[in-house]
């Protein structure tokens, strides 16, 4: 396991955030966490990586675990001269050719003397998929990654972000701002409402109760998944919703 957490809580003031979440991260799979805003989706992600303090449970890291991480919003100062080179060699510098790489392989190579103020949502967040493959990562980290993006926007990072995973072997933990869909790579999604309300494969966990009530689904139908978001194939009763699930994913 790279990480494992048993009773995991967070509480701010006299607001539980978070309580009792239990859940184990395997190298190389890829884990989607789902949940209505504020269910803890970000402050459980938060806590993975240490940025925020547990009030009780346990969690426990892989010793020497290399984490990737790509926050939801990283807010630039229009008036503060940064490239994306610079930003790259912070807080650790790296060579040329590395960031030269990293810009390449996440699809933006010629940005490196951009600022990064300038710089569209798009570009900005596969810049910071680029600075957290530099550190070869053994898991990335992303917290909403896709927020902000069209839709063949957010396809294609979706995209991207299963190829890294294939080249590089590392495990992806993932928060999704759309809660109608779902990597065709994911191994396990969680669904999280300041607990882990329901987990496992995708059509699992569409299927279940406590999944269906959380969204107000009712308790009929099937819910579309993105199987492919490249291409948009979709799978057995899924295909029948596709004109509304297409909506939906561009709206989100």
């Amino acid at each position: 396991m790279l990480i494992e957490t048993h009773g995991l809580s967070v509480r701010r003031g006299n607001a539980t955030v978070l309580r009792d979440v239990d859940l184990a991260i395997a190298q190389g799979e890829i884990v989607t966490i789902v949940g209505p805003n504020g269910s803890g989706k970000s402050t459980l992600v938060r806590a993975l990586i240490g940025l925020e303090p547990l009030s009780a449970g346990t969690l426990w890291r892989k010793p020497g675990l290399r984490i990737g991480y790509v926050p939801q919003r990283l807010h630039v100062d229009a008036t503060l001269p940064m490239t994306v080179r610079r930003f790259l060699s912070l807080p650790q510098r790296v060579s040329d050719e590395a960031a030269r790489v990293a810009l390449t392989r996440t699809g933006v190579p010629d940005v490196a003397q951009r600022q990064l103020s300038g710089l569209s949502g798009g570009q900005l967040q596969r810049v910071l998929l680029a600075r957290a493959l530099l550190s070869q990562p053994d898991i990335f980290i992303l917290d909403e990654p896709t927020q902000g993006l069209d839709q063949p926007g957010t396809a294609a990072f979706y995209r991207l972000i299963e190829e890294l995973r294939a080249e590089t072997g590392a495990a992806v933990l993932m928060v999704s701002h759309d809660l109608h869909v779902v990597m065709s790579a994911s191994d396990r999604v969680i669904c999280l409402n300041g607990h882990v309300c329901c987990q496992g494969a995708p059509h699992v966990v569409s299927a279940a109760p406590e999944y269906r009530a959380l969204f107000g689904l009712g308790t009929g139908g099937t819910l579309a998944l993105y199987r492919h978001l490249h291409d948009h194939d979709h799978d057995g009763e899924a295909h029948a919703h596709n004109h509304d699930h297409a909506r939906e994913h561009e709206d989100a």
